[in-house]
This record gives structure tokens, C-alpha cells and sequence, in this order.
């Protein structure tokens, strides 16, 4: 089963691999490997939903969500967003942008250079986002719960991640972005990195409103299917088991491609982090995508969830990271392995909890459990 479900991940892994030692040496090799790692971890949580709702579809719909979303998600998502990125930071073609990258690697870079506090603020603020409103998001398993307790109680006041991260984003401004590192020098570019840290929040609210919008339009359809069964059942007419078609499945697959282009988002941009490689960049998110992928059909296949219960928190950890140090590098710059490696520490602190987690909830310690909460265990990490 696993061979089968990833041996295409598999086969993509060690070849990209293989190929980045090969044409660019052991400190790609490293680099896209970080990357292959950040794209899964940050986008488990993805795979996890991504199966829950892709098992109510009917075979159909599901060929197409691993075949045309597929395609979506490595190629245009991943290979596509960033040369987008650079060229529209750096007001050139995606042709010549590739062109410079290949042929002028020197000139690219120093493109790049010059647009990166516009890239790190706008990533910054998207990430910072998506990182603020899940810790303020009140929850019924909590992995800090010392932290993320209080800071829950903080997220009932309306707008107040909107609020923070604008702060946030004067603060850049106001320190980093006045002399921000260019190839030409340090320059003032806090007008440019508040414009782009507005983008970016921009772009988030549009994401988070579409898959809003999305999500009411599908327990609409939901809503109707139940109607529907539940007239058939009393008129004893056989229900149908075969999974969601139609409107239905089809709101579904909307859904699902609005929600992984915005998991999508959060690995791009933290790839920036990392490196301003496209290359690099394009070949670590594309194979970290592919596992994405193959998570979701075998989550599906199995008929089940992971147990691991803290990954989502630990992804989400590494998102906030990634923001700060995005917003930092505006002026100083970071070692692109430190900044892979804090994202890969926090997963696997995060999944070593899940593991401890389940060990005292199987030996019966889930009778100790905090009262509301069923599923937390009270001495958690």
C-alpha cells in the first residue's frame, strides 16, 4: 500500500535530488531537501483536510482532484508563483526572469536583492496571517497550552489579528525597511515594504474570503444532499452510497483547490526564507507537493486520520518563524539552513508530543484530561 501510493513521491524525491547535486552541488542538494521537508510539514494539515472531504466525492471527482489538481499545484502553484513573484518584484518578464536566472545568474541575483524587501514583506504579512489567526483561534486540543490558552481568550476581540500584524508591519517599516540591504546599498524602502505588507494582507483576506465563500456553497449542497436522502429513506427508495457528484462534488473540488492554493501560498513564500533560487525552490516545493498528494490519497485509501494531533500546531509554529524572520531579513541577513532548520525543529518537537500524546492516552492517562476538553491530555507537553 505505501510503495503504491508513493512510489511515484518516491521516484520524483530521489531523481530532484539527484539532480540538484548534480548540477548545482551539495549545498542545493541540502537546500532543496529543507525544502522538500518545510513543504510537507506545512502542508499536512492540508493533506489531513484534503481527505476528509475528498472521501465524500465519487470516484470521478476524485480522479480529477489527483490528476487536474495535481498539475494546479505543482505546476502552477509551485513552479509558476515564484518566477511570478520575482518578475512582478522585479518589474520583469517571467521569460526574462527565467532567461536572467539561466544565462545571467549575477544580474538575476541582484535583481532579486533589490526586490526582496518587497517579497519578505508581503510573504511576512501572509504568513504572519495565517499564523495569527490560528493562535488565536480557540481549540479544543491545545499542544502550549500555557500559551496558546490565554491567547485564545485574547482572539475573541474582532479584528485583533488584523490589527496586530498591521502593527506589525509599522514596526517593519519604521526600523528594517529604512535601511533595507539592496545591491546598490542600503536604501529607504519603507514605502515600498509597506505597500507590499498591505498586498500581502490583502491577498490573505481574498484567499480566506473565497474559501469562506466556498465552504458555505458546499454545506449548502451538503445540506441539500442530506434532504434528498433523507426523502428517499422514507419513501423506501435506495440510498445511493457512491459519494457527492454534480454541484455538489463540484463545489467540493473548488473548495479543495482554493484551500491548497492557499497552503500553497504559506510554502511559497516561506521559501523565500530560505532561498531566492527558483530553481531550488521550484524543485523542493514541487516534491514536497507530490508527498502532499500522495498523503491525501492514502489517508483516503485508509479510510482514517493520523493520530498525530500536534503537527498542525507545530506547522503553524514554523509559519510564525518563517513571518519574523522574513521581516527581519528586510535588513539583516539570515542563514538559509538556521531558517530551514527552526521550521524542521518545530515539526519534529511538535510530532514527538503527538507520539508522547498517544502513548499515555493508550496506557489510560486520558482519564486526566482538563473538563471540557476530552481529547487534551492535562500534562501535555
Amino acid at each position: 500500500m505505501v510503495l503504491k501510493t508513493f512510489g511515484w513521491s518516491f521516484a520524483v524525491t530521489a531523481l530532484g535530488l539527484a539532480f540538484a547535486a548534480w548540477q548545482w552541488g551539495w549545498e542545493a542538494f541540502g537546500v532543496v531537501l529543507i525544502l522538500s521537508i518545510l513543504e510537507i510539514s506545512l502542508s499536512f494539515d492540508n493533506a489531513v483536510v484534503n481527505a476528509g472531504i475528498l472521501k465524500k466525492m465519487n470516484a470521478f471527482w476524485q480522479k480529477i482532484f489527483l490528476t487536474v489538481g495535481i498539475l494546479i499545484a505543482v505546476f502552477g502553484m509551485r513552479l509558476v508563483f515564484p518566477v511570478a513573484i520575482v518578475a512582478i518584484s522585479a518589474k520583469v518578464g517571467p521569460i526574462e526572469a527565467i532567461q536572467l536566472a539561466l544565462d545571467e545568474p549575477e544580474k538575476y541575483e541582484a535583481l532579486v536583492t533589490d526586490a526582496h524587501p518587497a517579497i519578505a514583506a508581503f510573504g511576512g504579512m501572509f504568513l504572519l496571517m495565517i499564523f495569527l489567526d490560528f493562535i488565536f483561534e480557540e481549540r479544543d486540543i491545545k499542544w502550549l497550552g500555557w500559551l496558546e490558552r490565554p491567547l485564545a481568550k485574547l482572539g475573541k476581540v474582532d479584528m485583533l489579528s488584523v490589527c496586530i500584524a498591521l502593527i506589525a508591519l509599522l514596526v517593519t517599516a519604521m526600523t528594517f525597511a529604512t535601511q533595507a540591504h539592496t545591491s546598490t546599498g542600503h536604501l529607504d524602502k519603507s514605502a515600498t515594504v509597506l505597500l507590499a505588507g498591505v498586498a500581502g494582507l490583502i491577498t490573505y483576506l481574498i484567499v480566506g474570503g473565497l474559501s469562506g465563500y466556498f465552504e458555505d456553497k458546499l454545506e449548502e449542497e451538503e445540506e441539500r444532499e442530506h434532504e434528498e436522502e433523507e426523502k428517499a429513506k422514507a419513501q423506501g427508495k435506495p440510498v445511493s452510497a457512491v459519494g457527492l457528484a454534480g454541484k455538489a462534488a463540484f463545489f467540493l473540488f473548488l473548495y479543495l483547490e482554493v484551500l491548497d492554493a492557499s497552503f500553497s501560498f504559506d510554502g511559497v513564500i516561506g521559501a523565500f526564507a530560505i532561498t531566492n533560487h527558483i530553481f531550488w525552490m521550484a524543485l523542493g516545493l514541487g516534491i514536497g507537493a507530490m508527498y502532499v498528494r500522495s498523503l491525501t490519497v492514502y489517508l483516503v485509501r485508509q479510510g482514517t486520520l493520523d493520530d498525530y494531533v500536534y503537527l498542525e500546531h507545530g506547522a503553524h509554529y514554523a509559519i510564525g518563524a518563517l513571518a519574523v524572520i522574513l521581516l527581519i531579513t528586510i535588513q539583516h541577513q539570515i542563514s538559509e539552513l538556521i531558517t530551514g532548520f527552526i521550521g524542521v525543529f518545530l515539526i519534529a518537537a511538535s510530532f514527538a508530543s503527538s507520539v508522547i500524546r498517544n502513548k499515555r492516552l493508550a496506557e489510560g492517562d486520558g482519564n486526566a484530561d482538563s473538563p471540557g476538553d476530552k481529547t487534551e491530555v492535562k500534562s501535555g507537553v
